[in-house]
C-alpha cells in the first residue's frame, strides 16, 4: 500500500479500483512437472527473479493439488477411470445444484459451485485424478510467506480454478484461493462521475486479476504460474472464501429442472393457515390462476361438482358475514352459553371481515347419479363432498404456491340457507366453508413434515 492509499483510507476517500497506469501479466515459463516433493516458492522464485513488492503471484490450483498430496492414483481405463471420477465428486460434494445428462453442478466442501465439485483428469497423467486443494487461502498464504522469506519482496498470491459463468457460455477463471490483496472493492457509498450514487457494485479485484492472468497461462502449452504487476496492491486480510455467496443469499442456488422438482415436492408444505394479512391488495389475475388450477381436482363421473363464489361486493360480503353472525348467535344463546362465550366465538371470524378476498366454496352435486335406495344416495353424496373437498384443498396450495395466504374458516356450513341467500344461489348448494385470502403480513416458513407414525396404518 502507498502512503497516498493509508491517507486515503483513514479519510474514507473512495478510491477506483483500476491500476493507477499500465498493467503488464508476465507468465513464469519453464517451471517443472510438480509433485509432492517440490518445494514451490523455490521454483517461482528460481523462474521468476525479477519479482518485486506489490506483484500478484498467480497460481493454478492444480499446482498446490500436486504439490500437497491431492492426486488421487487412477486406472487408465476410460470406463473404470470415469467411475472413480464420478464416486470422487459424490464424496467431494455438499450437494447437486443441477444435472444435466451427466453434468454435474455441485457446491463442493470449499462452497464453490462448480461443474464435477472441481474434480478434475485435465492435464495431469491418465492415471490420475486431480483434488482442489484442502485450503486454498491457506496455500496461498503460505506460498506469499515463503516467497517473502526467499526475496525480501512482499507480493500476494491468488489461486485459480476454471468455472462457467450463469447466464454466459464458456469459462473463465476465477479466484479460489488469495493472501495479501483486497478480494474485493466496494463502491457503495461513492458516486460516479454522474453524481449517481453507488449502490450495491463490488467489484471481485480478485476474479479480475485470475481472468486476466489465464490470458499467459493458458491451458496447453504448462504454463501454471504468471504474474500481474502494476495494480494498486492492498492487502486488508481477505480471502476468496468471501467471494462465495452463501448458499441461502443465492438467488440462483438451484437448477432449473432441480428449482421445479423442489417446488413440486414442497408445494403443499408451503401452505398454512394465515390468520394475518398484510394491506397489499390481491392480483385478480393471481386469484383467477389459482382458481383455475383447482378446479383440476379430481371429481367422479367427469364432472365439475364445486364452485368457487368469489365475494367481491364489499357490501354484499358485510351483509352475509352479519347475517352468519346473527344466526350463530342464535344457535349459542339457545345452546345456553354466556353472552361472553357468543362473543369471544363470532370474534373469531373477525378474519372474514378483514381478509382483503374472501372466496365461498359450493358442492353443486352437478352429475350426481341417484340411486332407489338411502345407502347409496349417501355414498354418492360423500363422495361428490370428497371431490369438492379436494378443490378447496387444491385452491390452498395453489394460492400459497403464488405467495398468497390463505385459512379456511367452516363457519358457512353452519349457515347454509343465510348463505345461499345472501350469495343468490342455487337453493340445492352447500357452502363448504369459508377461505380468507390475502398476501401474508409476515414472511413464511415450510411447515414440517406430519409424523406419520400415529395417522398412517399400515395393513
Amino acid at each position: 500500500m502507498t502512503a497516498d492509499d493509508s491517507a486515503a483510507s483513514q479519510v474514507g476517500v473512495l478510491r477506483d479500483h483500476r491500476a493507477p497506469a499500465a498493467l503488464e501479466i508476465i507468465p513464469v515459463t519453464g517451471l517443472p512437472e510438480f509433485d509432492a516433493t517440490t518445494d514451490l516458492a523455490a521454483e517461482i522464485t528460481r523462474r521468476a527473479p525479477w519479482l518485486r513488492n506489490d506483484d500478484v503471484v498467480v497460481v493454478t490450483s492444480k499446482v498446490f493439488s500436486k504439490t500437497e498430496g491431492r492426486m488421487i492414483p487412477a486406472p487408465t481405463d476410460p470406463d473404470e477411470r470415469d467411475a472413480l471420477r464420478r464416486r470422487l465428486i459424490d464424496a467431494e460434494s455438499v450437494r447437486v445444484l443441477a444435472r444435466k445428462n451427466r453434468t454435474l453442478i455441485t457446491e463442493n466442501k470449499l462452497g464453490l459451485v462448480q461443474a464435477a465439485a472441481g474434480v478434475d483428469g485435465s492435464n495431469v497423467p491418465t492415471d490420475q485424478i486431480a483434488l482442489l486443494p484442502e485450503d486454498p487461502d491457506g496455500s496461498a498464504r503460505l506460498l506469499r510467506e515463503a516467497i517473502a522469506r526467499l526475496t525480501g519482496h512482499h507480493v500476494a498470491v491468488i489461486v485459480t480454478d476454471t468455472m462457467g459463468r450463469a447466464w454466459r457460455t464458456g469459462q473463465t477463471d476465477v479466484a479460489i484461493g488469495a493472501s495479501g490483496i483486497a478480494v474485493s472493492h466496494p463502491y457503495e457509498g461513492g458516486e460516479d462521475s454522474y453524481g449517481n450514487p453507488l449502490i450495491v457494485t463490488d467489484i471481485a479485484v480478485a476474479d479480475e486479476i485470475a481472468s486476466a492472468a489465464d490470458l499467459v497461462k493458458g491451458k496447453l502449452d504448462g504454463v501454471p504460474v504468471a504474474v500481474v504487476r502494476g495494480l494498486r496492491v492492498h492487502d486488508d486480510g481477505s480471502s476468496a472464501a468471501q467471494l462465495v455467496r452463501p448458499a441461502d443469499e443465492d438467488l440462483f442456488r438451484l437448477g432449473t429442472a432441480e428449482a421445479i422438482d423442489q417446488g413440486r415436492i414442497e408445494a403443499i408444505r408451503t401452505r398454512r393457515s394465515i390468520r394475518s394479512f398484510s394491506e397489499e391488495p390481491v392480483a385478480p389475475e393471481d386469484l383467477r390462476a389459482a382458481f383455475a388450477d383447482a378446479l383440476t381436482a379430481p371429481a367422479p363421473h367427469h364432472t365439475h361438482p364445486f364452485r368457487f363464489v368469489w365475494v367481491r361486493s364489499r357490501e354484499r360480503r358485510v351483509r352475509l358475514l352479519d347475517a352468519m353472525g346473527d344466526a350463530w348467535r342464535a344457535d349459542l344463546s339457545s345452546d345456553d352459553k354466556s353472552p361472553e362465550s357468543i362473543a369471544k366465538r363470532v370474534g373469531r371470524g373477525q378474519i372474514l371481515y378483514d381478509a382483503p378476498e374472501l372466496v365461498i366454496p359450493m358442492l353443486t352435486g352437478d352429475g350426481a347419479h341417484t340411486y332407489p335406495d338411502s345407502r347409496r344416495n349417501a355414498a354418492e353424496h360423500t363422495m361428490f363432498t370428497v371431490a369438492a373437498g379436494g378443490a378447496v384443498a387444491s385452491l390452498l396450495v395453489a394460492l400459497s404456491a403464488r405467495g398468497l395466504g390463505s385459512c379456511w374458516v367452516g363457519s358457512t356450513i353452519f349457515a347454509p340457507d343465510v348463505v345461499r341467500r345472501e350469495l343468490d344461489v342455487d337453493p340445492s348448494w352447500e357452502p363448504l366453508g369459508a377461505i380468507a385470502i390475502g398476501h401474508p403480513a409476515e414472511p413464511q416458513q415450510l411447515r414440517e413434515p406430519a409424523p406419520t407414525d400415529e395417522w398412517v396404518i399400515e395393513r
